[in-house]
């Protein structure tokens, strides 16, 4: 089966593109991506068929200031620009992020079926939840479900205005104004980070969080035999600022932590500066050091927070914005983790001394991890929707 996976540069979205082709390749499908200039020579080292995606720097016609228009408007430009490269590749499937969705409009364009990929548990509205983003827990009883319904009221406004732009991109390249959806939506998360909703759409299926690792080097960890706390910043543009500096000048051995621990903080660049004994800085297979890790500190980003809990991890999360203050609340009322906001010292270091010293949040973040257990194939899921289709 040839497969074009579809996806922006963002490490959060490409990542498990990449992961996803992966997938693919060891089922003896043939997969090529579609992303940013930066990380076509990384999958191609990986055996993946690459080629750049067009259209994805902003031009002057491009509102970012509107999500609407930024997600539907560019995604038609993009889809024009990138039809053609896509038909050239002839797939039998086009495999689009919910996020870069020009893969899903240049797909219904030519004919060809697609689907969604959610790098991070289903966004959608629900009749049975309060608005995605806003971090609550579904509310209990009258004052509780009432508050409820009035959130999703307000919240309902920006969906069928989104609605309306999508329908609006659609006309603007050629398509129907209805848009009929994905055959299916692949949910690439862990079960325990899902909510039960009483609407949970037919064609979405979770398949588990998609992983990939942008090395083969592994971090080595400074000398000592006290815990292991891995420091994390987002990658996102949305991420809180500051927190590895923040950390470093905090978390200092024998004041904060347990005397003997070490710091390592995984991010794509270097050090910057000189580095105390007990810490280091740098790119390393994530993988890798939680499997030593006691405790994570991060942003609140999926594809960290899912690692963390596969490695049975505990957290302190420090949410940005976009849907790190989601994933946070869902953590923290999981067991797994404790949220800082606003990010000070104090709050830090008090944070991290409660979680390491607090065996239930380990526990907690294993029994999440364990879930992974009760996923879908995503590489059968698509075959059979397929099938199903033919």
């Amino acid at each position: 089966m040839r497969v074009a996976v579809v996806a922006g540069p963002d490490p959060g979205h490409a990542f498990p593109a990449i992961a996803l082709c992966l997938r693919f390749l060891a089922a003896g499908d043939a997969p090529t991506l579609l992303t940013g200039r930066k990380w076509l020579e990384v999958a191609r080292g990986q055996g993946i068929g690459a080629v750049e995606l067009d259209g994805l720097d902003p031009t002057s016609v491009d509102d970012d200031a509107d999500d609407g228009a930024k997600i539907h408007q560019r995604a038609a430009r993009m889809a024009v620009l990138n039809t053609q490269r896509i038909a050239d590749l002839a797939p039998d499937v086009v495999i689009s992020d919910s996020i870069t969705t020009c893969g899903g409009l240049a797909a219904d364009l030519l004919g060809v079926p697609w689907i969604e990929l959610n790098t991070h548990p289903l966004y959608r509205p629900s009749k049975g939840l309060p608005p995605l983003g806003s971090g609550l827990a579904p509310g209990t009883g009258l004052r509780g479900r009432m508050r409820d319904s009035v959130l999703r009221a307000l919240s309902a406004r920006s969906w069928r205005a989104g609605l309306r732009q999508r329908a609006a991109a659609r006309v603007g390249i050629g398509l129907p104004a209805h848009d009929p959806g994905p055959l299916r939506r692949l949910i690439a998360t862990l079960p325990a980070l899902e909510v039960p909703r009483p609407d949970w759409p037919g064609e979405a299926v979770v398949v588990g969080p998609l992983h990939f690792e942008p090395t083969t080097s592994v971090l080595p960890l400074p000398p000592g035999d006290g815990p292991v706390v891995v420091v994390a910043p987002s990658t996102a543009t949305t991420g809180a600022k500051g927190l590895t500096e923040l950390a470093l000048e905090t978390l200092i051995p024998a004041q904060v932590l347990p005397a003997g621990a070490r710091v390592a903080v995984s991010r794509l660049e270097g050090p910057e500066g000189e580095l105390p004994p007990w810490a280091v800085v740098g790119l390393g297979r994530q993988d890798e050091l939680l499997s030593a890790a006691d405790l994570l500190i991060c942003g609140g980003g999926h594809g960290t927070v899912a690692k963390a809990l596969l490695a049975g991890v505990p957290m302190v999360i420090v949410p940005g914005g976009g849907d790190q203050w989601e994933i946070a609340n869902r953590v923290v009322r999981q067991g797994s983790a404790q949220l800082i906001r606003p990010l000070t010292g104090a709050a830090l270091a008090a944070a991290a001394r409660e979680v390491l010293a607090t065996p239930r949040y380990r526990e907690a973040a294993r029994q999440a991890g364990a879930t992974a257990t009760q996923v879908a194939d995503p590489v059968r899921v698509c075959h059979e929707a397929l099938q199903g289709s033919a």
